[in-house]
């Protein structure tokens, strides 16, 4: 009997190491899943989506060669070549466009006048990477304003801003000898929404006929500039000639049904007057 007591407690001993590890081993996957918890509640959210950038204004551009009106282009251009202008060559009309119109006025012993006018569209599609229509035509209007301003040759400049065309304009106005002639050029940059529009006049005089004064170029220049612009807007206009939009149709109706008078209903005999007769 007290040979067995020893080997008892050994037995009872070895017993309670499994239940001692498996608690351990409880305890450690507890801790596990806590730090993953807490790790995967720091991460922050990959999947928060970029706020949109915002619509174009304008989808479309206008034809360019009806762009500035007939009597604006007869006023500038009197001895055009083509009255309807000279399309410039474009892959994508609703993306880049262009016309011209150029002519020499022949005065006999006076001598001749030359003029040239022409109109550039660019409209830009708002992009989630590139920006807004609006901000990436900003960025081609500085471009086009520095173009301008960097004309080969170009003598007397003048730059400054043009109010009442579009949201934003620049008039550049600078001389320059060519052929033998001095020229007087007027360029104007215009921001519409989505568009840029660059408007390009000048002139000069042949055979001893003076040269045109830079206010009437600059005068010509803007009145193209003017009628471009509302061109752009013309171009996008939506109409909805639908009742609903109008509210005509539905007013013709209830007039026609209060001119009309009401039919009264017919008596027609009852089966015992018919049977009286």
């Amino acid at each position: 009997m007290h040979r067995s007591a020893p080997r008892l407690t050994r037995i009872l001993a070895c017993a309670a190491v499994p239940v001692m590890l498996v608690v351990a081993g409880c305890s450690s996957d507890s801790g596990d899943k806590k730090e993953a918890d807490s790790s995967a509640s720091a991460t922050p959210d990959a999947t928060k989506s970029e706020p949109a950038v915002e619509a174009a204004k304008f989808a479309e551009l206008p034809d360019p060669c009806s762009s500035v009106e007939a009597k604006t282009v007869r006023s500038l251009v009197p001895s055009a070549k083509s009255k309807n202008g000279t399309r410039s060559k474009s892959s994508d009309a609703s993306a880049r466009g262009g016309c011209s119109w150029n002519g020499l006025a022949d005065k006999g012993v006076k001598g001749s006048q030359y003029r040239w006018l022409d109109v550039g569209f660019t409209r830009f599609a708002s992009d989630q990477t590139l920006g807004s229509g609006a901000a990436r035509a900003g960025d081609e209007f500085d471009k086009q304003v520095k173009k301008s301003q960097a004309a080969d040759g170009a003598k007397n400049i003048a730059t400054g801003p043009v109010s009442g065309i579009g949201d934003q304009a620049t008039k550049i106005a600078y001389d320059q000898s060519k052929t033998d002639e001095d020229f007087r050029f007027a360029t104007i940059v215009a921001r519409t929404g989505n568009v840029v529009v660059v408007v390009n006049y000048n002139g000069a005089g042949y055979a001893g006929s003076k040269t045109p004064d830079a206010e009437t170029i600059l005068k010509g220049a803007t009145m193209a500039a003017k009628d471009a612009v509302a061109a752009v807007a013309d171009a996008n206009a939506k109409t909805d000639p639908s009742p609903k939009a109008t509210g005509k149709a539905t007013d013709k109706a209830s007039d026609d049904s209060s001119k009309k008078p009401s039919k009264k209903p017919s008596k027609k005999p009852s089966s015992s007057a018919k049977a009286k007769s």
